[in-house]
């Protein structure tokens, strides 16, 4: 292309670009998007100030609560908010804050009872998070306040005297007013990058055959129990909302006559209100493979 072509191309460009620029002026936009409506903005408005300020009306009692909790909460967090395997335990705990290990629940930690309503309103139950009503998120609140001995039995909670329940970590939170610094680095000392020896690395085995075809089963447990921790554990160990519990042989036994392949697709597509790959969408096919075949080893093994 000759030096005038490229000079009048330039020209062109930008005669386009400067007629296009009235046009962002007034629009004060790119054209990218669609501006909020006020109901996409209301959906996404849903937090709660520990004024009370967001709550909806309603009310909730303890005595409703506790049906409510039995039968939504309990599969995870225990009748009496002890927790069930690996979820967080929500009662108890008073007086361990100072301690090696602190055990933080909403009554010893948690310093605001609006912080209770707005996160079981927004992220439970775990498997079907914003399904309860406002009704229901008062009641169960309640409840939890009172596994807590925060407020007696015969307690309603309103949008009214949610602000009042004072919390005993209430004054535990304060803002950090250290001036901000500047950290430097050490330079001192350094160990020499050049002896520094990687002695392993992080992976996760899928399965492997030996010479007969069979798979091997210690490559099955070290690959596919590395992802069941990640991805299965947390529902199987406690069979939560009716899931297969590991382990369990005549739970995984009509699974298993549906065959192999049945088993890793639904866990790779969801089944019920399991979602895809557990939740873990990172993971590869294989990965998740894995997982079931460790699932069926441990449903299987005498």
């Amino acid at each position: 292309m000759s030096r005038l072509a490229k000079m009048v191309y330039a020209g062109f460009f930008l005669i386009a670009v400067f007629t296009a620029m009235p046009i962002l002026a007034d629009t004060g936009a790119y054209g990218v998007g669609t501006p909020a409506t006020a109901e996409e903005i209301a959906g996404w408005d849903i937090d709660i100030r520990p004024d009370g300020l967001g709550l909806p009306p309603g009310s909730g009692s303890v005595e409703d609560g506790e049906m409510l909790y039995e039968e939504k909460c309990a599969s995870c967090h225990g009748s009496f908010g002890e927790g069930v395997g690996r979820y967080p335990v929500l009662a108890g705990g008073e007086g361990t804050l100072t301690d090696a290990r602190p055990e933080r629940t909403v009554g010893s930690y948690w310093p605001y009872a609006s912080t209770l309503w707005d996160y079981i309103h927004r992220a439970m139950p775990f498997p079907q998070p914003q399904s309860l009503t406002d009704e229901e998120v008062y009641a169960i609140t309640a409840y939890v306040l009172y596994l807590n001995d925060l407020v007696e039995d015969d307690f309603v909670l309103t949008a009214d005297n949610l602000a009042s329940v004072e919390m005993p970590n209430r004054d535990g939170f304060f803002f950090d007013d250290r001036p901000d610094t500047r950290n430097t680095g050490c330079m001192k000392d350094c160990k020499d990058p050049a002896s520094i020896e990687i002695t392993s690395e992080p992976s996760i085995a899928t399965l492997q055959e030996d010479e007969s075809g069979a798979v091997i089963e210690d490559v099955v447990a070290e690959g596919g129990q590395k992802v069941y921790q990640q991805a299965c554990q947390m529902c199987h160990e406690a069979g939560v909302a009716g899931s297969p519990m590991t382990g369990d042989k005549a739970a995984w036994a009509t699974r298993i006559e549906q065959g192999r392949d049945k088993l890793v697709s639904s866990a790779i597509e969801g089944i019920g209100i399991m979602p895809p790959k557990g939740g873990q969408s990172q993971l590869s096919d294989e990965e998740v493979a894995s997982a079931v075949d460790f699932l069926i080893q441990r449903a299987t093994k005498e």
